[in-house]
């Protein structure tokens, strides 16, 4: 796959069974009756409608996101994929994802979604201890976790799944124990992210009611660098801060968002990054599920947003995106990108502290000491 010209598509599905205390995604907990049909050919219609904008792409990843896309029959599924097929060229390679809670998981779904075309899933697991389940507000057991993981494995060439770890009142050996035991579940992919508390969430008003103990910054940190530790040993290093992966096993579809390539945003609150007219825009569509649907249904999408960057924002971005990535990023790009290139005196202040490093392809990347303070790195450069 090119490195920065890969185009690809993220499919948004809003509804999910419950509302988790620590999300901010734009999902929603819908109760009543349910057209599933006439939802999804709101999605086909935002599909035609985004290819005549954006003709003529190879699609390299689909990526079904939520919400909970497994709460999606696969026929809904299969529609979608035909719809893509019909309006762009879908790469024989395509790597097709779909994420899934325990939940709502069974063997002949998993199947129909396989046999729709999906060949890679990715799995809300987020604890293998039933406590924090309970307090995460998953609706999983563990027993569910395991078999769901281990179906996955069975029907698909490739899967992954999610921990949440630096959660209330979690200790760094019990944290250990915990990864320990996903790595040997895992066969090829982990995505392991500290747990942050997002403003407007029910976490939110727990914390700042003082009722929600997190970590301190160095037990977190001492988390972190354990993780890198640990999966590594096991074979799964970090290719990016939050995602591990044995070589070849990687994410396609998120390595085009970290890479600054191209995609498509269609459903519900989708985003996207477009280039049309030699400029990139930043798309982005109502999130409010029946409000997008009925607009998609009038003009043809639901986009709310489509701004065209300037050359400071898209440096910016890809300096957010691609400093996330082990493989760092490439200096000659973000001048094209910025239209001016990264300060010298910048850069070597935060090689002189351990923060950054120059590789010997030329690639400038955080090192494992800058990590954890990511953010400030990635200011100081872009200053």
């Amino acid at each position: 796959m090119s490195a920065n010209n890969a185009f690809g598509i993220y499919i948004h599905w809003p509804f999910c069974a419950a509302k988790c205390p620590y999300c901010d995604f734009n999902s929603h907990v819908h109760h009543g009756k349910f057209d599933e049909d006439s939802f999804v050919s709101a999605y086909v219609k935002e599909i035609e409608t985004t290819a005549r904008r954006a003709p003529e792409r190879l699609v390299e990843s689909i990526f079904f996101g939520g919400g909970t896309p497994s709460l999606m029959k696969p026929a809904s599924v299969g529609t979608i994929l035909d719809a893509i097929a019909k309006n762009w060229q879908v790469a024989d390679t395509v790597e097709i994802t779909l994420e899934a809670n325990p939940t709502s998981v069974e063997a002949e779904r998993f199947r129909g979604y396989r046999a729709a075309g999906v060949n890679r899933v990715s799995l809300g697991v987020q604890s293998l201890r039933p406590e924090p389940l309970a307090r995460l507000g998953r609706l999983h057991s563990v027993e569910d976790a395991v078999a769901a993981v281990r179906l996955a494995q069975s029907i698909f060439d490739r899967s992954s799944f999610d921990i949440i770890y630096a959660r209330p009142d979690q200790t760094l050996g019990q944290w250990e124990d915990e990864l320990t035991e996903a790595l040997a579940l895992s066969e090829g992919h982990l995505s392991l992210y500290q747990l942050t508390i997002e403003s407007g969430t029910r976490y939110f008003d727990l914390f700042n009611a003082g009722k929600l103990k997190m970590p301190s910054e160095d037990l977190s940190a001492d988390m972190f660098e354990m993780t890198q530790d640990l999966t590594a040993s096991y074979g799964l290093p970090a290719y990016e801060i939050s995602n591990h992966a044995r070589p070849g096993q990687e994410s396609r579809h998120n390595l085009i968002y970290w890479r600054y390539g191209e995609y498509a945003g269609i459903g519900p609150g989708a985003h996207g990054r477009l280039i049309m007219g030699g400029a990139r825009h930043a798309t982005a569509a109502e999130k409010m599920p029946f409000k997008w649907w009925e607009k998609v249904i009038e003009t043809g999408d639901g986009l709310v947003t489509d701004d065209t960057l300037t050359w400071d924002e898209e440096g910016d971005e890809y300096l957010v995106m691609g400093l996330r990535l082990r493989e760092g990023i490439d200096p000659a790009r973000y001048q094209a990108l910025a239209r001016r290139a990264l300060t010298a005196t910048q850069i070597d202040f935060l090689k002189s502290i351990g923060f950054i490093e120059t590789l010997p392809n030329g690639r400038l990347r955080v090192t494992d000491k800058g990590w954890p303070v990511l953010d400030a790195v990635v200011a100081d450069l872009a200053a």
